[in-house]
């Protein structure tokens, strides 16, 4: 039996893309700084962990998908353990103990969610260049699309105490050389993605509508929820136009 033979059902990726975003919904209504938050943290974190996943397993196959699961979670572990201790290449954070459990001081969710949302970046910079784009190209938009999250991500989970920035910096309270190594290790993921999960000659919707989807919620969140109009439109601003158009060309693309 193949592995196509073996993909997941469609019906097992939708109900837990549901439980993630009805998890992001629940966040903000929850109590700050509360047990109830660092569950739905671990929910929205892991359902979309296995949406990227099970999409990966459902287009490359079983081996190919863990294969990238894996080395996105050793390489991100590294870079996470390293820069903690050394300030590169994102600057001077260190992480709480408030999320459970961690390896080299590394919380077990954060690899994870560099996972989550890598693939659907390079998804939509595929969408957007087009099947015929150089490789760089595509490397380029998807460090850049994946960056774009971090504008939404870093906020928020410095306001949960999940992790701080001790210096402070120019962007509530985190600096630019965040966003600077973000870019460089997003950039290390796209390259590694085209080797182990090489682009088909259509991208994946159902990354791309994650993309969006997170985009959306996020930039609402932060808007009428976390009540900062300054993150909601910076994040807005940096996600949403790239995943309308990834979303108008990939629909177009299986028409």
């Amino acid at each position: 039996m193949t592995d196509n033979n073996r993909r997941p059902p469609q019906t097992l990726l939708a109900a837990i893309a549901t439980v993630a975003y009805l998890g992001m919904i629940a966040t903000p209504l929850a109590e700050k700084q509360s047990g109830s938050r660092v569950m739905l943290s671990a929910i929205v974190v892991g359902g979309l962990f296995l949406v990227s996943l099970i999409s990966a397993i459902r287009r490359w196959g079983y081996r190919r998908a863990l294969l990238a699961a894996v080395v996105v979670a050793v390489v991100t572990t590294v870079l996470e353990a390293v820069g903690t201790k050394t300030g590169f290449p994102f600057g001077n954070y260190q992480y709480t103990d408030a999320l459970q459990p961690q390896v080299i001081g590394v919380p077990v969710l954060v690899p994870l969610a560099w996972f989550a949302m890598a693939l659907p970046a390079r998804e939509v910079a595929h969408a957007v260049l087009g099947k015929h784009a150089q490789w760089y190209l595509r490397m380029a938009l998807g460090a850049f699309a994946l960056m774009a999250w971090d504008v939404f991500l870093d906020p928020q989970m410095v306001g949960e105490g999940y992790w701080q920035w001790p210096d402070g910096g120019w962007y509530r309270g985190i600096p630019l050389s965040n966003f600077a190594g973000w870019l460089v290790s997003a950039a290390v993921l796209m390259v590694l993605f085209e080797r182990l999960l090489p682009v088909r000659e259509r991208p994946d919707r159902t990354p791309i509508v994650q993309y969006a989807l997170v985009a959306i919620l996020e930039t609402v969140g932060f808007a009428f929820f976390f009540d900062d109009v300054v993150v909601a439109i910076a994040g807005g601003i940096a996600m949403v136009p790239l995943a309308l158009v990834a979303l108008q060309r990939s629909g177009s693309a299986r028409a």
